[in-house]
């Protein structure tokens, strides 16, 4: 592909964000493509983000990923500017993506849910969503998650959660097939899953870790922990030492990434073991220093 004249200029917006992978990502297929393009880092405090993502388009950016903790507070600004956004993002009631068109309205999308499926038929393709499905957590992973296997058919999808009020306003956005589960019988409600997802941030490094025996849990079953930092999480860890098959969170973070990319430079990237393998050394680097 031959290079732009003009670099398009993108990033992603969170608070914080340091720690972001994103801009390794996109660096990657940038170069890969030979594209004329940037993808920055954009620090921005909650109480700046209105300001700062109105700011955007004069500055020259042709988009932004968005995340924690802005992702609802950019759909209610897109939503307050007249902008455009997709089925999928009001759904999920969040936004994780934005472009800004020349020559038309600010569009906002959520790619989590493709991001979250795609890396599931990926590593376990031996999966059939006949049987209930738990997933740990009611925010918005949780609900991402929930899109994504409602989409897929899955009739009965038990949410497990701290608090009560969130798993039930999970029932009211994606209907009879989400069923609220309290974090009491949350070892009990595993007893017949397909599929087990962990939407929390436990067992995030330097998060606490996840309270949960896995007795229950049938052998076939495959756990799936959206966390990518460690990529072995305790949770898959203690999955794998009793024959469970598991899938980290790594390449959600990269499917989720590549429709993004496409709306961007026009162009829908792979998630090729070689990108992999480079995010892999350095989530370990970033282990031990």
């Amino acid at each position: 592909m031959t290079p732009s004249k003009k670099t398009i200029r993108t990033g992603v917006m969170g608070w914080p964000v340091a720690h972001s992978r994103s801009p390794l990502l996109h660096g990657y297929w940038l170069k890969q493509h030979a594209i004329n393009g940037e993808y920055t880092a954009l620090a921005v405090p909650p109480g700046d983000f209105t300001k700062t993502f109105s700011q955007l388009p004069e500055q020259g950016f042709s988009g932004v990923n968005i995340t924690v903790p802005h992702k609802q507070a950019a759909l209610e600004a897109i939503t307050l500017a007249g902008g455009a956004v997709t089925e999928m993002a009001r759904h999920i009631g969040a936004v994780n993506a934005v472009v800004f068109h020349a020559n038309g309205p600010v569009e906002g999308d959520n790619t989590d849910a493709f991001g979250f499926m795609e890396n599931l038929r990926e590593k376990a393709p031996q999966w059939k969503g006949d049987n209930p499905v738990a997933v740990l957590g009611a925010g918005g992973a949780a609900r991402a998650v929930c899109a994504g296997l409602a989409g897929a058919g899955v009739k009965e999808i038990r949410i497990v959660n701290r608090t009560e009020e969130k798993a039930q306003n999970l029932a009211r956005m994606f209907g009879p097939s989400i069923i609220p589960v309290s974090w009491e019988d949350r070892e009990t409600s595993l007893a017949d899953v397909s599929l087990l997802v962990n939407g929390t941030p436990l067992g995030m490094a330097g998060s606490p870790l996840l309270d949960l025996a896995l007795a229950r849990l049938p052998a076939a079953a495959v756990v799936y922990d959206i966390v990518y930092a460690p990529l072995e999480t305790p949770l898959l860890g203690a999955a794998k030492a009793r024959g469970n098959p598991v899938v980290d969170g790594l390449g959600m973070l990269i499917h989720q990434a590549r429709p993004t990319f496409e709306a961007w430079f026009g162009v829908l990237p792979e998630a090729t073991s070689e990108l992999r393998e480079m995010l892999e050394a350095d989530l370990r680097k970033g282990e031990t220093t």
